[in-house]
């Protein structure tokens, strides 16, 4: 099984000219909601990728909670460890120009009351892989990631939203996921002078043993495992709507590493999958399944 813990969110989205700057208005024609959130996000992305999932997060009593695990439900996401708080669902509040690129706004509302306990009521083992993010408070991911390491599970963190990472969150992962952005964050973190995401990577993996895959868009994905170095090119697509497409590459990843593909195989996985992702609008209605991800991706490698 995997486990997500992190964040549920509706989506609201409008398509604009360009992105805005600071201080600047841009009117768009309209507007759609979806399901979102991070952990959601990943959720979804893994259980259409073919494996069983549970999600562990938070909703408000609200009409936008329905919305929210609309989705998950339909696709058969266990909820079992989700629970309702007073806060309001959280939400998120999208700009999609016209080149596909957005910008994002999160407003975390329930998703600040979810709890590390919650994963109490799912049984977590060494079959297990409990994948995490940074939308749900730092400290509850931290105990989180300690407690399915106490289990034997497998740890994998998707480093976003960017931040310092503490160490006794590093030392319960096992795999690490970030962007370019991210990770020089995660460079800073850790006091690097490089500003090159790829020695970043290298650098966690061999000071700190742990696994590090960095997402570069179109370019594809670099990886180092064990001191190895893994990399593949994205496949071309025809770009819609980039939202969700890093989410859909951990969702896949994660799902492909727990049937038991190698790492290098799993990359690539993630990446048919975030291609795909890339050619509809949304973010969770936009997620491919394991059939379109295997075709794609014996087209490719």
């Amino acid at each position: 099984m995997i486990v997500v813990f992190g964040s549920i969110n509706l989506d609201l989205v409008t398509r604009v000219e360009r992105i805005p700057g600071p201080g600047e208005t841009t009117l768009g024609d309209d507007y759609e909601t979806s399901p979102g959130g991070k952990g959601a996000n990943q959720a979804l992305a893994a259980q259409r990728a073919g494996a069983e999932v549970a999600m562990a997060g938070a909703v408000g009593k609200d009409s936008f909670a329905v919305q929210a695990l609309a989705l998950l439900k339909a696709e058969g996401v266990d909820l079992s460890a989700t629970m309702e708080v007073g806060a309001p669902t959280g939400a998120a509040f999208i700009a999609v120009d016209k080149h596909g690129e957005n910008a994002i706004v999160v407003a975390s509302g329930a998703n600040r009351s979810a709890k590390a306990v919650q994963l109490e009521r799912l049984a977590l083992g060494a079959s297990d892989i409990l994948v995490l993010q940074r939308e749900t408070p730092p400290a509850e991911v931290e105990a989180a990631a300690i407690h399915a390491k106490a289990k034997g599970a497998r740890v994998i963190m998707n480093l976003a939203p960017a931040g310092p990472p503490g160490e006794k969150l590093l030392r319960a992962l096992d795999i690490l996921i970030v962007n370019e952005h991210e990770a020089l964050t995660l460079g800073d973190a850790l006091k690097l002078r490089t500003r090159e995401p790829e020695e970043v990577a290298a650098h966690v993996d061999r000071v700190l043993g742990l696994a590090t895959i960095v997402t570069l868009g179109p370019a594809g994905a670099v990886a180092y495992a064990k001191g190895a170095r893994f990399a593949a090119p994205a496949p071309k697509v025809a770009v819609v709507d980039t939202t969700g497409a890093g989410d859909t590459f951990v969702g896949a990843f994660a799902a492909s590493l727990h049937r038991g593909l190698s790492f290098e195989a799993a990359i690539k996985r993630g990446l048919a999958a975030g291609s795909l992702a890339c050619t509809k609008p949304g973010a969770q209605p936009s997620m491919p399944y394991a059939t379109e991800i295997e075709a794609l991706a014996a087209k490719v490698w």
